[in-house]
């Protein structure tokens, strides 16, 4: 399976991701913003996917997608917001990144989106 990167500042949402993922058999990372995501990433950049919120405090992830396609193109991006505005922000990075899920979301809506990024190439 698949190693991912979490980043999202709700510890519910965060710790819901994680589970679900786990459950799939992929070895999950998850952390708190984009600054503690860079440091994951710093520290072993072998992810297959990040799958990031776009609001969050620290860096947020725009900034952090934006960092990763330049520093890590062979991880795949995949965002999840709440908010209409960020995920219409989020699309005019359609380039970069595979999909924007739009909160809340069901374990399956988060499951199937996360193996659809998987089965892409990398952007790069």
């Amino acid at each position: 399976m698949a190693r991912i990167l979490v980043a999202e500042d709700e510890p519910a949402v965060r710790e819901f991701v994680r589970r679900a993922l786990q459950h799939r058999s992929h070895e999950v990372t998850a952390v708190a913003d984009g600054t503690e995501a860079l440091a994951a990433l710093a520290a072993d950049a072998s992810y297959d996917l990040l799958l990031t919120d776009i609001v969050m405090p620290e860096m947020d992830g725009i900034a952090l997608a934006l960092k990763v396609a330049l520093d890590h193109p062979k991880v795949r991006i995949l965002m999840m917001t709440g908010y209409a505005a960020e995920k219409a922000r989020a699309h005019n990075l359609d380039v970069l990144i595979h999909d924007v899920v739009t909160k809340p979301f069901t374990m399956e809506q988060i499951l199937a989106a996360v193996a659809a990024a998987l089965a892409k190439p990398a952007v790069a």
